[in-house]
């Protein structure tokens, strides 16, 4: 650790002067000497560095949602080249090519913090040893040698020996106490943003390796952070516990407000999304007209949730418009037109899709006659009972028997071959 953090010591000046400056302002609140003014200066630190890589982070959702799209050609190129590990991987590299993924995208945030977090573990080890380090002088040396959290000086290990310790101010107990709650909670911090991951915000409805890897890392990470926590000073453990929370903080915000399409995630932010545009007609923010705007562009694409979501508003009289928008359905605006509550245009048009009444069978026999001289008449038949339509035939009084009952009426049909009689019982 000591030779890997070494290769690092270029970046050592600008994390120890950033560290100094914190310490500047927490040490006129809290006492130079204490470990308050040392903790929070490195949690500062870590704080700074994150906001610096929200750029990468935000690269790294882009990447990470990239990489699950492609996961069905992913598995199909797997399946036809399983016998040539070559070709498969020549195959895999034309497809991120075309598509424009790097799969190292999703790694950004990680490779970037390394060397700060080694830079820092060289600053710590310096102030071990007694040893002045970057901008950190005698006197700074001296306090942060002072520094404890929680009992344990922020320079001290797991396991280093019970003179190290002794020579810090410190006992072994605390030390070894303090350093393994914090190893519990760095670890546990990793183990649930991994599984936050892939519970939540991963597209159930792919099943590939890449998903098995991902459950995979979802407990090989807080063992590796467990094995290596050992042989970190304690102001590295508050860095890297500082940036666990940070980056599950980070994921809860995205998982619960950007979901990745076809996860569990998603169907819980369009249910929300839903109750609110139904109660109030509009969508709020412009990361919310972006989603609907995706959601309309897929078409007969859509997945389950976002079927769901365009019934739900379709029920409510709403419809999602192309660019992310949310109006009054057409069938709200009939149905308010029916109620009176709107203008003419609107009444027209109601009037225009009113569909007559269903005729009998002696009304379609006998009617065409009629029709045929005064026209068909929309106005009169939503204006008049059908049942006053009647055929002119069946206006003019009958006599029995005087044959003039006309062929509807008799069962015969106005053209063509007639149907024979049935025959008489006897």
């Amino acid at each position: 650790m000591d030779t890997i953090a070494s290769l690092f010591s270029f970046i050592t000046t600008p994390v120890s002067w950033v560290i100094v400056q914190f310490h500047t302002v927490y040490g006129a609140i809290f006492g130079p000497d204490t470990g308050w003014a040392w903790g929070l200066s490195i949690v500062s630190l870590v704080i700074l560095i994150r906001i610096c890589l929200i750029p990468l982070f935000v690269k790294q959702i882009k990447a990470t949602r990239a990489m699950q799209t492609l996961q069905p050609e992913m598995k199909k190129i797997q399946e036809r080249y399983k016998n040539d590990k070559q070709r498969q991987s020549e195959e895999m590299m034309k497809l991120y090519k075309e598509s424009g993924t790097n799969p190292l995208s999703s790694c950004l945030p990680i490779l970037a913090q390394s060397p700060f977090f080694f830079a820092l573990y060289h600053v710590l080890n310096g102030i071990a040893s007694g040893q002045t380090i970057g901008v950190i002088n005698a006197s700074l040396l001296e306090s942060a040698r002072k520094a404890h959290i929680f009992g344990a000086p922020l320079a001290a290990k797991f396991k280093d020996s019970a003179s190290t310790i002794e020579a810090l101010g410190a006992s072994v107990t605390d030390v070894r106490v303090v350093t393994v709650v914090m190893i519990v909670m760095m670890s546990a911090s990793q183990f649930y943003t991994q599984r936050q991951l892939m519970t939540k915000n991963v597209d159930t409805t792919v099943k590939t390796p890449f998903m098995q890897q991902q459950k995979m890392l979802m407990y090989v990470f807080p063992i590796m952070f467990a094995v290596f926590g050992i042989n970190f000073p304690v102001g590295v453990l508050i860095y890297w516990l500082t940036t666990n929370v940070w980056t599950m903080g980070q994921q809860m915000y995205v998982i619960h407000n950007n979901p990745t399409p076809g996860s569990k995630a998603q169907a819980a932010y369009l249910e929300r999304l839903t109750k609110h545009v139904t109660q109030h007609g509009k969508i709020r923010r412009r990361s919310e007209k972006t989603i609907v705007k995706a959601i309309v562009a897929k078409g007969r694409d859509r997945n389950e949730s976002e079927r769901k979501f365009i019934n739900g508003l379709t029920k409510a009289g709403l419809a999602a418009q192309a660019d992310g928008t949310v109006v009054k359905s057409e069938s709200q605006a009939l149905a308010q037109a029916e109620d009176g509550t709107t203008t003419a245009t609107a009444t027209a048009t109601a009037v225009r899709r009113q569909q007559p009444k269903r005729q009998s069978k002696a009304q379609r026999q006998s009617g065409p006659t009629k029709q045929a001289d005064e026209g068909p008449s929309l106005e009169k038949a939503t204006d008049e009972p059908q049942d006053d339509v009647k055929p002119a035939a069946a206006k003019q009084p009958q006599k029995p028997g005087s044959g003039t009952r006309s062929k509807a009426q008799s069962g015969q049909r106005k053209g063509g071959p007639q149907r024979p009689k049935s025959p008489s019982k006897k």
